[in-house]
């Protein structure tokens, strides 16, 4: 039979396994807002320091202010061939047009009109193991590789990856948000995907 000092021991171990998971909880829900107010915080300040502003946060309106004008004054008709004579003009400067170019093609693959990752697929690295990435280029005849394509391999937890030249009976391309793909890669595989079926190359 139990006895009393043993049911208090018990009730308090329950109750202190109670108040570790409710902590627990507390981090799930406090630390990604945390961290997202440090981050979005830490950028103003930068901002507002780089322009020598004293009002809090005021430079971080004039910088998006600033890119939002910028963004309508490039798609308006009129200002577009001043548009693209810029762009010319940066692409033809040596080692200006490898900063240039590369920044601008990064850019575009997320939010360009064309992006570069709309195209999901698994690679079989070796039988029995896989790994996510996506189809950036379909022909890469240039580089005397027919029949291989392009694939780009994201990293987890970092805004980074590898490019692989894949033979196309390698791919397996899947139906379904990229950018759900993409979030599925980033968090190391913890966020659930629902199921998707496949499709052959």
């Amino acid at each position: 039979m139990e006895s009393g000092k043993e049911r208090i021991k018990r009730s308090f171990g329950f109750r202190m396994r109670k108040l570790l998971n409710y902590f627990l909880k507390g981090l799930l829900i406090t630390l990604p807002i945390y961290a997202t107010y440090k981050i979005i915080r830490s950028l103003m300040e930068s901002i507002d320091e780089v322009l020598m502003l004293e009002t809090p946060g005021l430079g971080f309106l004039i910088v998006v202010g600033t890119i939002v004008f910028m963004g309508f004054i490039g798609s308006t008709f009129i200002t577009r061939p001043i548009v693209d004579l810029m762009d010319d003009f940066f692409s033809n400067i040596p080692l200006v047009k490898t900063i240039y170019t590369s920044v601008k093609d990064l850019i575009e693959a997320f939010v360009g009109d064309k992006k570069k990752f709309s195209k999901p697929v698994i690679i079989e690295l070796t039988p029995g193991i896989y790994k996510p990435g996506f189809v950036t280029q379909e022909d890469l005849s240039a580089l005397n590789l027919p029949g291989v394509v392009a694939v780009y391999m994201p990293h987890s937890y970092a805004f980074s990856g590898n490019l692989f030249f894949v033979e196309k009976s390698k791919i397996k391309p899947f139906k379904g948000e990229s950018s759900n793909l993409m979030k599925f890669i980033v968090s190391g595989g913890v966020i659930h995907m629902d199921d998707k079926n496949e499709e052959p190359i």
